[in-house]
């Protein structure tokens, strides 16, 4: 299965200035929990946001200007193919899960069988926007909503109802 993960504000806003522009404990547990024992594919940027590899899990990072690499759950690749196929021969995981970029989503939309989607009940300032994707393609299911005196959001789930493309 190839999975989307992404949390966005109402206007599609994912980043500010290379940060994330909010902070939702619940949101990076939700990450943990469904990325933990996959394969998870991002592009330079996001990884380096972060700052380091994510634990329990193979990370795959998009980039044609640096190589990040250790043993055994550390790759680059120059291309989102060039991650699927290291993906395909090199895990024997079930699950890849694109996280990012707003490049890396916009070619991985045609790809993918379902989007995990953290929606936050507002619009926010940021330079860095979620692609825009035709939602008849996918069977949306509001999975929780969670109110609170912050942000308010609800945890989405989209599964593609047709082919890929």
């Amino acid at each position: 299965m190839i999975a989307i993960i992404a949390a966005y504000a109402r206007n599609r806003v994912l980043g500010r200035d290379g940060q994330i522009p909010w902070k939702l404990d619940g949101e990076q547990k939700r990450f943990r929990e469904l990325t933990t024992g996959n394969v998870v594919v991002m592009g330079r940027r996001t990884y380096e946001s972060i700052g380091r590899r994510l634990p329990n899990r193979m990370t795959i990072v998009l980039s044609n200007t640096k190589e990040f690499t250790d043993f055994c759950n550390l790759h680059t690749a120059h291309s989102l193919k060039e991650a699927l196929d290291y993906a395909a021969d090199h895990a024997d995981l079930s699950d890849i899960f694109i996280a990012g970029g707003a490049n890396v989503y916009e070619e991985a939309i045609p790809l993918c069988d379902v989007m995990y989607i953290t929606e936050i009940d507002a619009d926010i300032d940021g330079d860095v926007r979620f692609p825009d994707f035709n939602q008849a393609d996918f069977k949306k299911t509001i999975n929780d909503r969670i109110t609170n005196d912050v942000l308010p959001y609800q945890y989405e789930t989209f599964i593609r109802t047709g082919g890929r493309r």
